[in-house]
């Protein structure tokens, strides 16, 4: 297996900001934790750039509906929600 499944869910100011509510993304496996995942969907560029390069404080993070910090383990089949309601 060269890569893992998870479905990411936005939402707040993140769903208009990023035009999308949820999406299913094949991640390579070198993808282990929020802040790699966070990484990897900031090279999609502008918003994502925005958002997930430089993550404002009000960025909230579940896994499996838990909160989550950067740090936190992901793995293939993992529900991740991203949550911000204002970008200060």
């Amino acid at each position: 297996m060269s890569s893992q499944q998870i479905n990411l869910l936005y939402f707040g100011h993140l769903v208009e900001m990023l035009g999308r509510e949820s999406e299913y993304l094949f991640l390579p496996l070198t993808v282990k934790d929020i802040q790699s995942l966070m990484k990897h969907l900031a090279r999609r560029g502008e918003h994502w750039q925005t958002i997930f390069g430089n993550p404002p404080p009000s960025l909230k993070i579940t896994i499996n509906k838990q909160f989550a910090e950067v740090d936190t383990p992901i793995k293939s089949g993992d529900e991740i929600a991203f949550v911000a309601f204002s970008m200060a």
